[in-house]
């Protein structure tokens, strides 16, 4: 099957590519929608994804360590629903990935099995070395070698 959504868009985004039903050339343009204050943005494109007071929690592990937990987040596409096992117990998620590079940079929270968890619904986790934080600083995976955890107890 031919890429309807041409080469450029399959190889970034391989989780919407085309051929899995998404045709991401008859969305229109691309909305972008940019944040004032202390913002969290992409740290390959600077597209903006939070603001500091959507923060819920820094206290989130990412097999690729630190990871912080919003209420809110914009210029994402979302992937696939798909069943996950965290440490905290099974969740339905989706990865979100960045509208303007392709990134992948977290996921959605779409369930949770255990009613601990259930606050953590329609919540999103962006992975820190991903983003610039609002202060403009970048964060390195050597800065954090805890690896293993996919998210904490902790709300």
């Amino acid at each position: 099957m031919a890429h309807r959504c041409g080469w450029l868009t399959c190889f970034l985004l391989p989780k919407l590519c085309c051929k899995k039903g998404y045709n991401l050339k008859k969305m229109g343009r691309l909305f972008v929608i940019s944040l004032e204050g202390n913002i969290y943005r992409c740290k390959h494109c600077h597209t903006h994804f939070a603001l500091l007071d959507h923060l819920i929690s820094r206290s989130f592990q990412c097999k690729h360590g630190k990871a912080y937990l919003f209420d809110r987040v914009v210029n994402v596409i979302l992937g696939e629903k798909e069943e996950r096992a965290m440490l905290t117990g099974m969740h339905t998620v989706v990865d979100i990935f960045c509208v303007g590079c392709g990134s992948i940079v977290g996921w959605k929270y779409e369930a949770a099995e255990q009613k601990s968890q259930k606050y953590k619904e329609g919540k999103f986790i962006i992975e820190r070395f991903k983003v610039l934080g609002p202060d403009g600083s970048s964060y390195s995976l050597s800065q954090d070698a805890q690896l293993g955890g996919s998210d904490t107890d902790e709300p």
